[in-house]
């Protein structure tokens, strides 16, 4: 989602659909990185006559590609006519030309996109478009969404949508963008319990457990079989079985509120292996699902999502805290790019788990942390790489 606030230099960011880069867009322009290497591979900061049109470049709050292809949604945030908050632009990053604009009545908050579909989030609909056509495939009425929140998954085997289904509870409202059937409404009941506390989610003859206040971060894993869940309250973290509509996990990251910015699991094809979020306290968090080989069939998260399993985890021993990541109150975004895995427990190998976590702060930095997590749970982590992204630009551009 996009950061509007004056007080950042980046107004928005967001890593593409397997992680290999990333975008960010500023008060100047917009940018693309390479998040191996951290080279620039793409950036607008000028203003450009292509054709008849005056592609002017100011500040962009959302700025979205298609794993590593040419094809780049954009929209600008407004402080100039040709950048109005209420049109997407298309680009093709190749020839910098743009290859189609979209126009809509109110501010787009949120844009996803994968090789089928574009999806266009605005405060009270979503619009569902053939990525090649750009024919709508659907428009969905929605309850006021003003954060824009929306998950997408990127596989095509489970191509779901989620959006939130409630303006005052912890409701999920997926989509199959395929279809265009609505898989499954998680519809919560309140209690007057505290905050964040159990509630019930009633979905057919399903009844599992879920948030209490309203959404405030959403994520499918990389296989689209599951998603996690945040609310406002930032206190617990859910992760729910797509297809049976159960929830397979629960974990506790504090007892105070805070913000959670991102989620985002391992990049597993099968069983998701951690689960990261990043928090306006400015620490980065780690819940482990399954890294133990020799524990999976009793405390993994392939037990836990078996008849009679659903559990909450909230041992110390699953959750891991990197603190200070970034300032606290200042956005960041980060996902798990890279993870190994060893098979065994002997001393010579201490580490059963090594990941590499990308963190993008939105006061303008790009940080690769190592994380790496023994047989007991135990973890470290060193920071490998860093860089302004804004002063980056003249270093690192390819001529």
């Amino acid at each position: 989602m996009a950061n509007q606030s004056s007080s950042h230099p980046v107004l928005c960011a967001s890593f593409n659909q397997d992680n290999s880069c990333f975008a960010i867009g500023t008060k100047d322009g917009f940018k693309i990185f390479d998040c191996d290497t951290g080279r620039l591979l793409y950036e607008r900061v000028s203003f450009t006559r292509i054709w008849f049109i005056l592609l002017v470049v100011g500040a962009f709050i959302i700025v979205e590609m298609l794993y590593r292809s040419s094809l780049l949604a954009i929209v600008g945030a407004g402080e100039q006519p040709a950048l109005s908050p209420r049109r997407l632009c298309l680009l093709n990053t190749t020839s910098g030309t743009p290859l189609r604009e979209l126009n809509f009545l109110t501010s787009i908050l949120a844009v996803r996109v994968n090789r089928k579909r574009l999806i266009v989030v605005m405060l009270d609909q979503t619009y569902i478009y053939d990525v090649n056509s750009l024919e709508i495939k659907r428009i969905i009425d929605t309850v006021p969404n003003a954060q824009g929140l929306c998950a997408f998954s990127a596989h095509m085997d489970n191509p779901y949508m989620a959006l939130p289904a409630s303006t005052v509870k912890g409701s999920v409202l997926i989509y199959n963008v395929m279809d265009l059937q609505s898989h499954s409404e998680v519809v919560l009941q309140t209690f007057s319990c505290g905050s964040d506390f159990d509630s019930i989610i009633c979905l057919a003859s399903f009844s599992i457990h879920a948030h209490r206040s309203p959404l405030a971060a959403m994520t499918f894993s990389s296989n689209g079989m599951y998603i996690a869940t945040a609310s406002e309250q930032g206190t617990i973290i859910r992760v729910h079985l797509i297809s049976e509509a159960t929830k397979s996990y629960s974990f506790r990251r504090g007892t105070y509120t805070s913000t959670i910015f991102s989620l985002s699991f391992g990049p597993s094809a099968d069983f998701p292996d951690i689960l990261l979020a990043s928090s306006s306290s400015g620490s980065v968090h780690i819940f482990s699902l399954d890294f133990d080989p020799n524990e999976r069939k009793s405390n993994s998260f392939l037990g836990s999502i078996m008849p009679g399993a659903v559990s909450d985890a909230l041992d110390p021993a699953h959750h891991l805290v990197f603190h200070h990541a970034s300032a606290a109150g200042v956005r960041s975004d980060a996902v798990i790019r890279k993870i190994e895995k060893t098979s065994g427990a002997s001393m010579s190998e201490p580490v059963a788990l090594r990941a590499t976590v990308s963190v993008i702060t939105f006061s303008g930095y790009y940080q690769e942390y190592g994380l790496r997590i023994n047989q007991m749970h135990e973890a470290t982590w060193t920071l490998e790489h860093e860089f302004n992204l804004l002063t980056a630009i003249a270093e690192q551009t390819v001529n």
